[in-house]
């Protein structure tokens, strides 16, 4: 099993000291820090994610490298939707709403044309990958 919180610790501590900005593979990919609450647990984890800006609008994508299945940081969003996220080197409240339909699709499509490798994740998994709007309170 992976320890996604001894994995994420360095890229949340080099983001934090940069400003927002970290190397590996996040480099030059926009990257935002989400805290949220385990579904069943309470405990709050920060989940650094690759977000899509689109005027005002933010977005992240459940894609968890086109796996069967979502990531748990998705599950935790849907018990517990009101959080906080990490922007360079701003920290606000959130509030996370899955999208559907065409707006979803076409926030994807976005997304996939900026980032190539989601468009890859969509047509390695057969389920329909989540797109969350991360709606600013």
């Amino acid at each position: 099993m992976t320890d996604f919180a001894a994995m994420n610790a360095p890229v949340i501590e080099e983001f934090r000291a940069n400003s927002g900005k970290v190397g590996g593979m996040f480099a030059d990919a926009p990257l935002i820090l989400v805290h949220h609450f385990g579904a069943k647990s309470g405990t709050e984890r920060i989940a650094p994610l690759v977000y899509f800006a689109d005027g005002d609008r933010l977005f992240i994508f459940a894609s968890k490298g086109g796996s069967p299945e979502n990531p748990a940081w998705y599950h935790n969003l849907l018990a517990h939707p009101e959080v906080t996220v990490e922007v360079g080197e701003e920290t606000f409240p959130v509030r996370a709403t899955v999208l559907e339909g065409a707006e979803r699709d076409e926030v994807y499509t976005k997304q996939a044309a900026v980032q190539p490798q989601f468009g890859a994740y969509q047509e390695k998994t057969d389920r329909l990958i989540p797109v969350v709007e991360l709606v600013r309170q």
